[in-house]
Formats: structure tokens, C-alpha cells, sequence
């Protein structure tokens, strides 16, 4: 019934948008293309879990049909859990430079949901920048990296996608500037007491409203994270709040760039704080109806003003 009325047409055009008024000084980023990944990514029959390997390859291969309309090469890297073949998807642009940006997110879901916000929305957002990006001349090399098996029963193991790409660069003595995660881009209220945070002192100095979008970094994001922050921040198209901690503050390496951290590679993550504000966290509520649709185009078109502006 072609395609399902073209799914909804779009689950009613992600809800009205969200039910929020666009923002006007966006100029780069088309949210039609945005809202059909998300329905692609996230409606599908079964979970996009460890468990239903044929969803997870399924969605593997749209996102790796769609880096191919982009990127110079796209490869899977396939790896064996307990004697099933689970797989990263690479594509890349500017192949000619030594040096490289790692752009990652992950595909998995926690359980049995869409998974729209965690982490449908990091995707939707490293799909969108590989086509920007692929039309800039760039003096470095950006690998597009989307992991599997980021979330439980794997995280923190060896069996992590990223953890598989990221050992795969140490090994081979790859030359990497920085890694950049999108964990959970899509989340957002206007709401007071909307905003939490891990640490009670934080209220005072960011408030208590979920309108902004983080570079989280630690001591081993080095110079690269500055330059990341400081560039989100010039760009303006989205509240920016910069978080620096360690691995002692819950939620500070809950994500992919922890495993390039651990190979000493500088690293951050772009985050709406995940369960800090979206309650629906690894819930069935985490649907594409929830997310603010303007405001994730927002971030992903300052990642590319930003990426674009890196020296």
C-alpha cells in the first residue's frame, strides 16, 4: 500500500514537527531528508537489538546505501560475539590525507523500542554531515564510523563496535586528530526542572531547562576538544554548554569515544545529556514523536560549521 501511505507520511510529518516553529537561520540541513532517515532507522518490524541480527543488518545496509551517495569508500567492518557476525559501517571522505576525524554513533537499541532519541538521532545527524561534509575541500580525512553493540549486555567489553574500530586504528598506527561521538542529539523542553545534571552544583550554573546541547570532553580530549568547543560555541546556532570531567562523574564516558579514550586518542561527545533529561531513556517512549526535530537540525548544522572551520 505503497510503502504504508509512505509510513504515515513520515508518522505525520515527525508530529507536526514536534509542534515547534522552525528555526529561521538554519540555511544547510534538509529535514525532510532528516525525517525519513529517522522513520527508516527506527520502524522497523523487530528492535534494532544484538538479539535480532537480521534488523541490525538491515538497518547497516541503509545506512551504508546512503554514505555510498556521498563518501569517496564505504566498507563494513564485520566481527565475531559468540559466533554471530555483527559489523561497523565506515564511509569516508578525503581518503588522500593521512590524517584523519573520527565521526562516530551508534545503531543498536537497548531492549525491545525505537530507540529515536538513543540513538536514531546520532545517525540521522553523522548521515546528514557526511553529505555536507563530502562537498567541502577538507585538509583531512573524516571517517564516518556507525558502531553496533554499544549498549548492554556490551558496553564497557571488548565486543563494543567502537571498540573494534577504534583498537583496529591503534594497531595499525592510523593517524587520528580527534573522534567526535553523537550520543542522543534529538531530546529537548523549554520546560522548567526540565534540565538534571550529576553533580547538584551544576544547576546553578547552567540552569534547569533542556535547551542546550554539550561537548562533553576530559583531560583526554586535549586541544582538539577545545577547538570543538570553542568552534560550537562561535557558531551560535545552538545554546552550547561545554561539561569537562573525569570518569568519576556518572555519564561523563557513558558512550563510543570512551574505547578512544582508552587508546589515548583525543575525543568528545555531543550529547543532550541522555537520561539527564530525556526520561524515556531505554523505554519504549523514546519515539521520533518526542524529538524536536528543529533543534536537532540546529546541532547538526553547527557540527558542520564547525568540522568545517577545523585547522
Amino acid at each position: 500500500m505503497k510503502n504504508l501511505f509512505h509510513t504515515l507520511f513520515l508518522i505525520v510529518s515527525i508530529y507536526a514537527n514536534s509542534q515547534t516553529k522552525p528555526i529561521d537561520s538554519l540555511k544547510f540541513i534538509n529535514q525532510n531528508r532528516i525525517k525519513e532517515d529517522l522513520v527508516k532507522i527506527t520502524q522497523t518490524q523487530e528492535s534494532r537489538n544484538y538479539q535480532n541480527i537480521k534488523t541490525l543488518n538491515a538497518v547497516a545496509d541503509y545506512i551504508k546505501s546512503e554514505l555510498t551517495k556521498a563518501c569517496d569508500s564505504v566498507t563494513f567492518q564485520p566481527y565475531l560475539v559468540n559466533g554471530k557476525t555483527y559489523k561497523n559501517v565506515i564511509g569516508s571522505i578525503g581518503v588522500e590525507h593521512k590524517e584523519r576525524i573520527i565521526i562516530g554513533a551508534h545503531y543498536d537499541v537497548c531492549g525491545n523500542q525505537q530507540g529515536a532519541d538513543d540513538n536514531a538521532s546520532g545517525i540521522v545527524g553523522l548521515l546528514e554531515l557526511a553529505r555536507l561534509l563530502s562537498k567541502e575541500k577538507l585538509n583531512y580525512r573524516i571517517d564516518f564510523v556507525a558502531y553496533t553493540l554499544e549498549e548492554p549486555p556490551f558496553f564497557r567489553t571488548k565486543q563494543m563496535g567502537s571498540y573494534v574500530h577504534a583498537s583496529y586504528l591503534h594497531k595499525n598506527n592510523i593517524s587520528v586528530r580527534g573522534m567526535i561521538c553523537l550520543e542522543m542529539i534529538g531530546f529537548y523542553s523549554n520546560q522548567k526542572d526540565s534540565q538534571r545534571y550529576p553533580l547538584p552544583e551544576m544547576h546553578l550554573k547552567y540552569g534547569d531547562i533542556a535547551d542546550f546541547i554539550t561537548v562533553v570532553q576530559s583531560e583526554k580530549s586535549g586541544e582538539f576538544g577545545k577547538q570543538i568547543e570553542l568552534l560550537m560555541k562561535k557558531q551560535n546556532t545552538i545554546k552550547t554548554i561545554s561539561f569537562e570531567g573525569s570518569s568519576l562523574v556518572t555519564g561523563v564516558d557513558f558512550s563510543d569515544h570512551l574505547n578512544y579514550w582508552f587508546f589515548n586518542y583525543p575525543a568528545v561527545m555531543i550529547t543532550n545529556t541522555a537520561f539527564y533529561r530525556n526520561k524515556n531513556y531505554h523505554t519504549k517512549n523514546d519515539t521520533i514523536e518526542t524529538l524536536n526535530i528543529n533543534k536537532m537540525s540546529a546541532v547538526i548544522e553547527q557540527l558542520y560549521l564547525t568540522i568545517k572551520q577545523l585547522k
